[in-house]
């Protein structure tokens, strides 16, 4: 699996414009900017317990591409997969929960991806990224929140214009879904209601950078101190990756 820096991961989201996206964006005029939502309602799941929130992540994201399933056996069988996918911790400890490398790897094996890590160095990069990704596949965005210790779902944006238009384009604000809800966590607070839109600056007191230090730096080699999300991307016609 390869590992983006920021700077290659901007060069690469240079799609061109005919790329075919799943589904009708939500388009509003020049002067209120662009705006996509890939959920529906009913496509939130709240995790089961305190652990789960990769398989509760998994589930929405799965609801958003296709038939809507919110039982209990379905996230249980999605956090197993996702934890069989996760590397050993790198403190020989035993995972409670699963890593955003299962949940990539899972979302691909149940045939939702394909989707891929990526990190960047900044927010505003990160969501770049992020919207090009929802506006080329039509599918959602997971966040690795708390500095890896949660899991999000962003499913739209709010953006100067549309990511594909090819002018200089700011990502205002985002369409998130935190399986946490309605549990409040004594560090972060109580979450955002389920398709909840907030500005980027609000999104960035609990979207930080993955920790850092040696063994951060071993669990999720290139990754540490970065913005990493599960993002989809497409497969080009000859079998070549358009990333996004």
């Amino acid at each position: 699996m390869s590992r983006l820096r920021a700077g290659a991961v901007l060069a690469a989201l240079v799609v061109a414009s005919t790329i075919a996206t799943l589904g009708a964006p939500v388009a509003h005029g020049a002067e209120r900017g662009f705006a996509l939502d890939v959920s529906r309602r009913g496509d939130f799941v709240a995790q089961t317990n305190l652990v789960q929130c990769v398989g509760a992540s998994m589930q929405m994201m799965l609801n958003m591409v296709r038939a809507d399933d919110r039982t209990a056996a379905t996230q249980l069988k999605l956090q197993n997969l996702a934890r069989s996918l996760s590397p050993p911790r790198a403190d020989g400890g035993v995972r409670k929960g699963a890593s955003v490398v299962g949940w990539s790897e899972g979302l691909n094996q149940v045939g939702a991806g394909p989707y891929k890590l990526v990190g960047t160095w900044t927010i505003g990069d990160a969501m770049s990224v992020a919207a090009r990704a929802i506006r080329i596949t039509g599918k959602p965005v997971g966040l690795l929140m708390w500095q890896g210790r949660h899991a999000w779902v962003m499913s739209g944006f709010r953006a100067t214009a549309d990511p594909l238009g090819g002018a200089d384009v700011s990502v205002t604000a985002v369409t998130v879904l935190d399986p946490l809800y309605p549990r409040v966590s004594p560090r972060w607070g109580r979450g955002p209601s389920p398709g909840q839109v907030m500005s980027v600056a609000t999104l960035g007191k609990q979207f930080l950078p993955r920790r850092t230090g040696s063994q951060a730096s071993v669990w999720l080699s290139g990754f540490a101190g970065m913005y990493v999300m599960v993002v989809p991307y497409r497969i080009a016609r000859g079998g070549s990756a358009k990333r996004p």
